[in-house]
């Protein structure tokens, strides 16, 4: 099954010139979602893995989807002031500005070897500060997954010395 026929391009969304890639059709079709799933698990399951980390929001669909395929936890990262207990935060450079994430001081223990998850590689820097996060808690970043990279952007740069996998490329 071709995936990427259930990937919708939005031209000029958020703002002008931007292709925006919106998986809503792959999630609304229980075939291709489940192929999917499949694709994004098989890199994963001889990792050992202990926890998924997946960053808000859409990181969230595929993320839990991939814990509960391999039995492990799920982590949620998210922006500021959306969790509820004691957090650490990790801050990282926009194109214009900087923008922050947060995660349960708890959800990582020390030795704990972790998949993140999150729709899109594009400019790397959600992804990376995300690592940084595990890593502050003391856990073990053991892959990073995405559903597609935007490969044109380079993303993969800020991940260096990560195993990325990904379903597609664009």
């Amino acid at each position: 099954m071709d995936l990427n026929q259930f990937i919708r391009v939005v031209p000029d969304f958020p703002k002008p010139g931007i292709s925006f890639k919106d998986i809503t059709p792959l999630l609304l079709d229980a075939q291709a979602r489940e192929v999917c799933l499949k694709q994004l698990v098989a890199p994963l399951k001889d990792l050992r893995a202990t926890k998924v980390v997946g960053v808000e929001a859409r990181g969230f669909f595929f993320g839990m989807a991939i814990a509960r395929e391999l039995g492990i936890g799920f982590v949620p990262v998210r922006k500021p002031g959306k969790l509820p207990f004691e957090t650490v935060a990790q801050s990282y450079d926009l194109e214009y500005g900087t923008d922050t994430l947060e995660i349960h001081s708890d959800a990582i223990k020390p030795g704990d070897r972790v998949i993140l998850h999150d729709d899109v590689l594009a400019t790397g820097g959600t992804a990376a500060a995300s690592c940084e996060l595990i890593q502050k808690l003391g856990g073990k970043v053991v892959a990073c997954s995405f559903l597609m990279e935007l490969s044109f952007l380079n993303g993969h740069e800020k991940l260096s010395g990560q195993t990325v996998h990904r379903v597609l490329s664009y």
